[in-house]
């Protein structure tokens, strides 16, 4: 019983596709050799998987780029492909004049190379330093001024955080105040002591009196000087 015909179409099973190809891209190779090694033949074969992933042959004593190269002229595809190294080459050049003249411009800003210029040129140059450097010192200016807002805004912040511990002390030492056995707030007590020393007359009804002096005392020490 013979084999029966497989259909060429996409294999939709991934598995079966993947074996599939394993099989014949060996077999390919090896029928690509045995035709290099029997009939002397100039082979360069080149596959990419459905992953992107490369395998390739070449006959006995070339190389994959001798072969390509022989392709293209074979195909006259040289030409096409000399037209195409003139164009990157006339790109390249037209960069490295751009590069010079970048280069050129760089050099007479900074007044390295100034032989070549009029004074026409030297006074556009010059002008244009001048609009440069109005650009520079704006910008300066407005980060400095960037700066001393942010320094500012600091200031700021810390004082009020200052502020808020010093009012937080001060609760401190009123809750311990009244914890000690105060029922009335330590600034209640100040005012009360100082009312205390501004007390009137009617306060204190008690006066002192000046001390007088003894008559009796005086007119017996009157006697004893007329004795005397």
């Amino acid at each position: 019983m013979g084999r029966g015909k497989i259909a060429i179409k996409r294999i939709e099973n991934t598995s079966n596709r993947q074996v599939t190809f394993s099989k014949r891209r060996g077999g390919l190779l090896k029928k690509a050799h045995e035709l290099a090694v029997l009939t002397d033949a100039r082979i360069g074969l080149i596959v990419f998987s459905a992953s992107g992933k490369l395998y390739q042959y070449q006959s006995p004593g070339s190389s994959m780029e001798e072969i390509i190269d022989r392709f293209l002229i074979a195909e006259n595809i040289q030409f096409e492909n000399r037209n195409i190294h003139q164009q990157l080459h006339c790109e390249i050049t037209k960069i490295r004049h751009e590069t010079d003249r970048l280069q050129l411009n760089l050099k007479q800003i900074t007044g390295e190379d100034l032989t070549g210029l009029t004074v026409n040129d030297l006074n556009q140059l010059e002008e244009q330093l001048e609009f440069s450097v109005g650009k520079v010192r704006t910008r300066k200016n407005e980060l400095l001024n960037q700066q001393l807002e942010n320094l500012h805004r600091k200031v700021m912040f810390e004082h009020q955080v200052m502020m808020e511990q010093q009012h937080e002390i001060e609760e401190q030492k009123e809750r311990e105040i009244r914890e000690m056995g105060f029922l009335e707030p330590f600034g209640q007590i100040l005012d009360d002591s100082r009312s205390l020393l501004h007390l009137g007359p009617e306060i204190h009804p008690f006066q002192l009196q000046p001390i007088q002096p003894n008559l009796q005392e005086a007119e017996l020490h009157g006697h004893r000087r007329q004795l005397w």
